[in-house]
């Protein structure tokens, strides 16, 4: 249980920013790298309102509203300004560092005798282990079942469709540019959200703590589009959320057989690239038991 309840908790705080990146890679088809900036970011503008006083929420919601700022500064260099998007994330990110190091002062923030939203509400009895998977279930749940409402919705739809066909969804008077925005919008709030409740946690912001990111998102949706399949809106939420807690599972394991931290990014990197290439080879093996067939 020492081992199980960190993995889940950490597995449900960055589930939120597996959902970010799932938006864009799935919804809208973008490869947005803006989350290795609005991740920091998250981070950052939450260390810095409770080190000013703020309450947790208050700040959180501040950083979700940061993120969002990234999200739409992307979304105007890909739309209006025709900046491929791939770039126009890796332009914001890069300003998202200077943007970073402002909020906070200097490349670290400690939060340790700062109130979190871990332990301003903290029951009694329950260690800070459970109090962090308490909280993430109940923002995780509340996220999903948003998330799930939303594009459900005719704009919601409209933001599924603009990354299914773009063509067809202009050809029915939806204005693309705005669903992008709206899209990257999400996205990067979500996973600014992620970041601040990271940031609580652990009990520090650090202006690096966004470096692979990207990665460590799509490894959770890979991981839960793999393992628990992609029937409907609605399971697809369910996977990159359980997605998010066996990619944490995995690595705990893999530390736990004595990899060294260092290989981590590595070992993720090799997942990642393993399980996007999994279709492929399912479509060749697939082939070559028809061909098999047909030969016999």
């Amino acid at each position: 249980m020492d081992l199980i309840i960190p993995t889940v908790s950490q597995g449900l705080l960055w589930s939120l920013m597996a959902i970010g990146v799932y938006i864009t890679f799935r919804v809208l088809d973008i490869a947005d790298l803006t989350v290795e900036g609005s991740f920091p970011l998250g981070a950052a503008t939450a260390a810095a309102c409770l080190l000013a006083g703020w309450s947790p929420i208050p700040a959180m919601l501040a950083a979700g509203f940061a993120g969002m700022l990234s999200g739409v500064v992307t979304g105007i260099l890909c739309t209006k300004l025709k900046i491929p998007a791939l770039l126009a994330g890796i332009l914001t990110m890069i300003a998202l560092y200077s943007v970073n190091l402002h909020i906070m002062g200097k490349a670290n923030l400690s939060l340790l005798q700062i109130d979190t939203i871990f332990s301003l509400y903290a029951v009694p009895d329950f260690t800070a282990a459970t109090m962090i998977l308490l909280v993430g279930a109940v923002v995780v749940i509340l996220t999903g079942v948003l998330c799930y409402w939303f594009f459900g919705t005719e704009i919601g739809a409209a933001i599924r469709a603009t990354g299914c066909n773009p063509h067809m969804i202009r050809a029915n008077g939806i204005n693309t540019d705005n669903t992008i925005i709206l899209g990257l919008l999400i996205s990067n709030a979500l996973v600014a959200f992620s970041g601040a409740l990271v940031a609580q946690a652990n009990g520090f912001a650090d202006v690096g703590m966004g470096v692979g990111t990207i990665v460590i998102g799509l490894a959770s949706v890979i991981i839960g589009e793999v393992l628990f399949g992609t029937r409907s809106f609605k399971n697809c939420l369910i996977s990159v959320i359980l997605g998010s807690i066996v990619y944490r599972a995995v690595i705990a394991i893999v530390l736990q057989m004595g990899m060294p931290p260092n290989d981590l990014k590595l070992f993720t990197a090799i997942l990642v690239a393993i399980a996007l290439s999994m279709p492929l080879f399912q479509a060749k093996l697939k082939k070559r038991g028809v061909g098999q067939y047909v030969k016999d």
